[in-house]
């Protein structure tokens, strides 16, 4: 690879990191916020996530572990296999968006909704908290589609797939970001 290529692909991995960083920032300042308002006084005690949201954590997991799984294949260069796992992780990942819903359901259905007379602090802050994620993941699953259109065009092999890696550190940071706010949620909640 040329050092023109390395020097792009080095920037645009900065890129992705600068950007991940101030998305870090954001959401500590999002679940620092939440913390404060515990002491509210219209703040519910005991306030339980809904079970969809426990489900979503295994699906975005299961779908991290599956993309590493993809990279290992690319390197050795096994095409149809990648594209195998990276269809499964869009899968997954669809899987989690569909419960992300379906959590938000389940708290409108104990009587909490985002704003308004039957809403709190703390399905205020859930549903903040998990829509802003949930955008972020969906740009993920994008370039993740991206990435497995260009992977069928035979795109990605052992040589090049700088496109792949971006496209796997940002998802792997919002799955880890999802553990992140779903372990502050179950504990902090």
């Amino acid at each position: 690879m040329s050092s023109l290529v390395n020097k792009r692909n080095r920037a645009l991995k900065m890129m992705l990191w600068f950007g991940i960083g101030s998305l870090f920032m954001t959401f500590a300042g999002l679940t620092s916020a939440f913390i404060v308002s515990k002491n509210r006084e219209d703040w519910v005690q005991n306030f339980d996530l809904p079970e969809a949201f426990y489900y979503s954590l295994i699906f975005i997991l299961s779908s991290s572990i599956i993309l590493i799984f993809a990279r290992r294949l690319l390197i050795k260069n096994q095409q149809k296999k990648v594209s195998v796992l990276l269809l499964m992780t869009i899968l997954l990942g669809t899987l989690f968006i569909v419960f992300q819903f379906l959590g938000f359901g389940q708290i409108m259905a104990d009587g909490y909704h985002f704003t308004g007379p039957t809403s709190t602090i703390n399905s205020s802050f859930i549903f903040l908290i998990a829509f802003v994620h949930l955008v972020h993941v969906l740009v993920a699953l994008l370039a993740l589609i991206v990435v497995f259109v260009k992977n069928l065009k035979g795109v990605y092999n052992h040589e090049n797939y700088t496109g792949f890696d971006l496209a796997s550190i940002f998802w792997h940071f919002v799955d880890i970001l999802w553990i992140y706010l779903f372990i502050f949620l179950v504990f902090f909640g």
